[in-house]
């Protein structure tokens, strides 16, 4: 079901926004699952499933960095919002090397957590 997948991607988000944001996060960053904007659903289930493709595809994921792992889940987001999106804002498409640390480390906590969705 989309919304089981997109909500684990939600909840991963949350999750690596509560341990590595400095200070305080935009309400939005922290908008729960069901308040969350549809194009912005679509996206985290899309995301979802890519990963989770590319993970079952795959030989060991256990063998890519927890750096790789992230830039993949940005390029896919990064994407997902461009189709989603006519004219998204830089600030929420933003080039690997020019994400703030916080946003790279939950990029690869969301990988890392899809990995063990689905290996379990």
């Amino acid at each position: 079901m989309q919304d089981d997948r997109g909500r684990i991607f939600r909840e991963a988000w949350i999750a690596g926004i509560a341990e590595h944001f400095p200070g305080t996060p935009k309400d939005s960053y922290i908008t729960p699952w069901d308040e969350t904007p549809g194009w912005e659903r679509a996206c985290a289930s899309a995301v979802y499933d890519y990963v989770a493709d590319f993970i079952k595809a795959g030989d060991d994921t256990a063998k890519l960095s927890r750096v790789q792992k992230g830039q993949f889940v940005a390029v896919c987001w990064r994407e997902q919002v461009r189709k989603h999106v006519a004219e998204p804002k830089p600030s929420h498409i933003p080039a690997w090397n020019d994400m703030p640390e916080w946003w790279r480390q939950t990029d690869c906590d969301i990988f890392e957590t899809i990995e063990r969705h689905i290996n379990r």
